[in-house]
């Protein structure tokens, strides 16, 4: 197998996370939003709330060791520039829903490139960035 580029990883962690959410019951509304350099990964709906969602993908060669939480790589900055993006997309799309920001957290075994975990966290942090 050719090595994968951070891209390719993001990527396979965004689609397995979709797949995730759906089997949960939520609905995908938009996947790879623009808004200027700022991307929102996923928005979805969840009964009242629309979540827009940061996906975090981290390869692991041995999968019993897992040591690192991949939502750590979501930083204040991250954060910042991820509810730039929700504002504009509200902007854009008025709702009476309740905006959240999720993550969604998905462990991949480097040797098959495949989810051995994925972890939602909803309501992960504040527009303002702060973690909950």
């Amino acid at each position: 197998m050719k090595a994968l580029v951070t891209k390719d990883i993001g990527n396979l962690g965004e689609k397995a996370a979709a797949k995730h959410l759906k089997r949960l019951g939520y609905k995908i509304v938009a996947k790879n939003r623009y808004y200027g350099k700022n991307e929102l990964d996923l928005i979805v709906r969840d009964r009242e709330c629309i979540a827009f969602v940061e996906v975090k993908a981290l390869t692991f060669a041995d999968p019993t060791e897992v040591d690192k939480h991949p939502a750590m790589k979501v930083n204040m900055e991250k954060r910042r520039r991820t509810a730039l993006a929700a504002r504009a997309y509200l902007g854009e799309n008025p709702t009476r829903l309740c905006p959240r920001f999720d993550v969604v957290e998905v462990f991949l075994d480097r040797s098959t490139m495949k989810p051995f975990r994925i972890h939602h966290i909803p309501d992960a942090f504040s527009a303002k960035g702060e973690i909950r």
